[in-house]
């Protein structure tokens, strides 16, 4: 994704993957890459949402998430472009 990416770190690093949003980034939890994984996987439309509940804990985080997803086009493109980025972490 241009603007809203993961980024795997070494496994030594407590959090092991950055979210990156723009110039922003925040970090993981390893249990909830799982989460997001898992709920990739059975989640259809909803997966933006739970997507925003997961890793946006402020409303500037999750309107600083909308707006690079917003880039992406469409809805329906905007989930599966999440989608994949998700299942390649």
């Amino acid at each position: 994704m241009n603007g809203l990416r993961f980024e795997r770190r070494g496994e030594d690093d407590y959090y092991k993957v950055l979210l990156h949003i723009g110039s922003t980034y925040v970090p993981i939890s390893d249990e909830d890459i799982e989460e997001l994984k898992k709920q990739s996987a059975i989640l259809g439309d909803k997966l933006l949402e739970f997507f925003l509940d997961r890793v946006g804990y402020s409303s500037y985080l999750k309107e600083q998430i909308k707006a690079e997803l917003g880039k992406l086009g469409d809805p329906p493109k905007q989930i599966t472009m999440l989608r994949q980025s998700i299942l390649e972490i």
